[in-house]
């Protein structure tokens, strides 16, 4: 065959070169993303993750003025401790070791990796929604994660719980903690935990803060936030406005106890 016609089988009668056969980039993207989120890449991950986050507090300072979360953990204990969305990374290394608590993390693929992360640091998880400003939705698994939590808290266990609802308004409390406060009798505890040095990742929805080593760290625990067990609708909503003043306001404390603010 000569060169010229072995060119055009190559590359088509047009000169064109040939096509990718269709789905094989889709197929390929599926299989990176299978891998991604496989279980063996979520725990090294998670170990990964678990590692720097140890060294990043092992290098920070805690600032003067700081709440003495460990007397305030204990005394309320168990309680809701509220926190929010991108703020929370460092929040595992401040409770008190003696005290079981529960974490609730999303159900999507994507928190996988903080599972993996929480798991590390001998935290139980519950997996669903925090819950919107409206009903909480069962197929949601809102209801069924409000009721394990609830459990988990006649237990003796503390429960973590982000205050805001994924990929909503950040920094404002969804219902969900406001109803296991309810449904649970024990109360919510706003708090906040934010160094002088972090990376603040704008692309993301809640801001997400990554807190970076050599810093200065401040803890803020708020006072007991009690939701009654007869709250109606009105109370309800007043209630979790007061919660999500009571978190922003704990950020703000803390933001100052570092420099951040005046």
């Amino acid at each position: 065959m000569s060169d010229e016609l072995m060119a055009q089988a190559r590359t088509g009668e047009d000169g064109a070169p040939p096509k990718r056969p269709r789905g094989t980039l889709g197929a390929w993207r599926k299989r990176v993303r299978r891998l991604l989120r496989s279980p063996a890449t979520m725990a090294v991950g998670g170990s990964a993750i678990y590692g720097g986050l140890r060294l990043v507090h092992a290098t920070q300072r805690e600032a003067p003025g700081s709440t003495d979360w460990r007397a305030r953990l204990t005394a309320e204990h168990p309680a809701i401790v509220g926190l929010w969305h991108g703020q929370h990374l460092l929040a595992p290394f401040f409770r008190p070791a003696e005290l079981p608590y529960v974490a609730l993390l999303s159900r999507n693929a994507d928190a996988e990796m903080n599972a993996a992360v929480v798991a590390r640091f001998g935290i139980e998880t519950v997996r669903g929604s925090g819950g919107r400003a409206g009903p909480v939705r069962a197929q949601k698994g809102g209801a069924r994660a409000l009721i394990a939590l609830r459990r988990y808290l006649a237990r003796g266990f503390g429960v973590c719980m982000i205050a805001d609802v994924p990929k909503g308004v950040p920094r404002d409390a969804g219902l969900g903690i406001v109803t296991l406060a309810r449904i649970s009798g024990r109360p919510v505890l706003p708090s906040a935990a934010v160094t002088s040095r972090r990376y603040v990742v704008e692309s993301s929805w809640d801001k997400t803060t990554v807190p970076l080593p050599f810093g200065r760290i401040a803890v803020v625990v708020g006072d007991p936030i009690h939701v009654a067990a007869d709250a109606d609708a009105e109370e309800m909503e007043a209630k979790r406005r007061e919660i999500t003043l009571a978190i922003e306001a704990a950020n703000v404390a803390a933001e100052r106890l570092v420099g951040r603010v005046a």
